[in-house]
Order: structure tokens, then C-alpha cells, then sequence
């Protein structure tokens, strides 16, 4: 029953998340303004917070889930470096001490 829920793809690019940042505060401040106009217009301050509050989930909707879209752009990641012995991985100063000019 898991298996299949790792196999959903959890991770957004940088480009992606640039993205959903912008997706999420163009529909918040679109929201806040269209609802600010309506409420004052029948001046009912609840229908401004809850304009916003649909413009909220709509936001989460969109920006939260990583869609394909949002994952356009893989970073290509360097190969891991082999291990080396155990002596330099432990203390890497002591190798790189300078000396002391008297």
C-alpha cells in the first residue's frame, strides 16, 4: 500500500519553486483587491476575508502539489567523490598547517 506513494514525485527545481512563489502572491493580491472592492461595495468586511480565503486555497491548490511544471528544470548534480583513507578524512587542519615566521 506505501510502495505506490513513494513513486509521487516530492521535490520542485529552483526555477519551479521561483515559480510557485509568483503563482502564490499574483492570485493572493489579486484576491485582496477584488475582495476590498466587493466589501466595500455592499460593505460586508466578511465577504473580503472570505474572498481571500478563497483565493488562499486556490494559491494551495496550485503551488503546493509539485506539479510537472514546476519540476522543468533538474539540477544536474556532480558525481560523489570516492572515499579516501581514514587518516585525512579525520583531521584535514593538521595536513594544511602553516608554519609560524619568526
Amino acid at each position: 500500500m506505501f510502495s505506490s506513494f513513494k513513486t509521487i514525485p516530492t521535490h520542485m527545481d529552483y526555477k519551479g519553486q521561483k515559480l510557485a512563489e509568483q503563482i502564490f502572491q499574483g492570485i493572493i493580491l489579486v484576491s485582496a483587491v477584488i475582495g476590498f472592492i466587493y466589501g466595500l461595495s455592499i460593505q460586508q468586511f466578511g465577504w473580503t476575508v472570505y474572498i481571500m480565503l478563497g483565493g488562499f486555497a486556490v494559491s494551495c491548490l496550485l503551488t503546493l502539489p509539485p506539479w510537472p511544471m514546476y519540476r522543468k528544470n533538474p539540477l544536474s548534480w556532480q558525481p560523489a567523490l570516492p572515499e579516501t583513507s581514514g587518516e585525512n578524512r579525520d583531521k584535514p587542519q593538521e595536513s594544511q598547517k602553516k608554519k609560524k615566521h619568526k
